[in-house]
């Protein structure tokens, strides 16, 4: 049960570092890259939406850091560090 979990774990973090450098780029329109993209959110969104709900983005000059995927991502490997297996 524990492998399964750890297995599950690892590929959320894959999805989450696929959103991230997605993040990074505009929308390119309909697509493969963009059909990408809505899956990525619609599996990390659930979780990182209430942690950025209570941590609101931290202003950079006229730009904001989203810091939540930074916090899943840290917490997801402390997790993982702590699962037998």
């Amino acid at each position: 049960m524990w492998v399964l979990i750890h297995y599950i774990a690892q590929i959320f973090l894959l999805c989450l570092l696929g959103r991230i450098v997605l993040s990074w780029f505009p929308p390119s329109g309909p697509g493969p890259v963009e059909t990408l993209r809505r899956v990525l959110f619609r599996i990390t969104e659930p979780v990182l939406g209430p942690i950025r709900a209570l941590l609101p983005p931290v202003r950079l000059g006229g730009m904001g850091l989203d810091l939540s995927p930074m916090i899943v991502f840290i917490g997801l490997e402390i997790l993982l560090a702590w699962l037998p297996g």
